[in-house]
């Protein structure tokens, strides 16, 4: 039976290509999609979101628009990596009621609590690959879903060096508060962070790969990967970008494509250079009862056959 998921994003150039190969991939059932503010605002995040529904032939799933705002920081976007529209790059389809998925009235926040508790427990995974804000804030208003949940996977953090500060990730740097509440919470977490994502460099040949397909998603991937690269090589020294958020996507479709380990997980606040870093206990054997874990290696080839498998399933919508 296919993976019943929530995609929580900020797109951003990995998002898309996240929202591409859940929707392409058989074993995914994509329940709904949520965005909130991180890479750009959320009024641009969510026009990325829906452009690339558009792009992927994504219909009859729910879109929401969510937190605009970390819980208790100031907002700040990643212009830098993502450029000013948060998806600089490819042409971006102008947006179009008549084409263009509508909406969703209800905030983010409502449409995740009302997709959990629409379904059996433990059925849901959520997978988050921005801040966040709106999974904390679900988990507050009604926490029943925390036990419904099956699982979160979330791209976020780092058991080593950060890449928003030395030790902090952009996306848990954004919203520690946020952050803290999701590790905290006693259902199963899975933290895909930089330490597994600098392991998804979308190298020459798997851009090639793609290209090959000579579809509209994929030229759209291509693209939005040429524009990804010259940030990534320019502002970080990376040779072929690593895309990040596709890692957690993936490991819920494909269980072997990523290892991972039992590690209690926490969020740093207050330090004066440690804030917004994700601390992992790695002493000592894995704790049976820990509800945490951490992502430690990627099959390469095995992640780049299941991204280039989905567009190649797009086809051209």
């Amino acid at each position: 039976m296919p993976r019943k998921i929530l995609l929580d994003c900020d797109p951003g150039h990995d998002d898309a290509v996240a929202l591409l190969l859940a929707h392409g991939s058989p074993e995914i059932e994509l329940l709904a999609v949520t965005t909130v503010a991180g890479n750009q605002t959320l009024e641009k995040v969510t026009r990325n979101a829906l452009a690339v529904a558009r792009v992927g032939g994504i219909t009859g799933v729910p879109f929401a628009a969510g937190c605009t705002r970390p819980l208790l920081r100031t907002a700040r976007v990643a212009s830098d990596i993502h450029g000013e529209s948060g998806l600089d790059g490819p042409v971006l389809p102008d947006p179009d009621p008549a084409l263009d998925v509508p909406l969703d009235p209800r905030h983010a926040v409502d449409v995740i609590v009302d997709t959990v508790m629409a379904h059996p427990p433990g059925t849901v995974t959520l997978v988050p690959t921005g801040p966040l804000t709106n999974v904390a804030v679900a988990a507050r208003k009604e926490p029943r879903i925390v036990e419904r949940v099956a699982e979160v996977v979330l791209m976020g953090g780092a058991y080593a060096r950060g890449n928003r500060t030395a030790v902090s990730e952009f996306n848990i740097g954004c919203d520690p508060e946020a952050a803290q509440i999701v590790f905290r919470e006693p259902w199963p977490v899975t933290m895909v962070g930089l330490d597994l994502t600098h392991q998804a460099l979308a190298t020459p040949e798997a851009v090639a790969r793609i290209v090959e397909l000579d579809t509209a998603p994929a030229r759209f991937v291509a693209d939005l990967l040429e524009f990804f690269a010259g940030t990534y090589r320019t502002l970080q020294g990376f040779a072929a970008p690593p895309v990040h958020d596709p890692c957690a996507v993936a490991l819920v479709i494909d269980p072997e494509v990523l290892t991972t380990r039992r590690a209690p997980l926490d969020v740093e606040l207050h330090g004066e250079l440690t804030t917004g870093m994700t601390v992992a206990d790695l002493r000592g054997p894995e704790p049976a009862d820990c509800h945490t874990r951490v992502a430690v290696t990627l099959d390469h080839a095995r992640f780049w056959n299941l991204v280039v498998d989905a567009l190649d399933r797009l086809g051209d919508p």
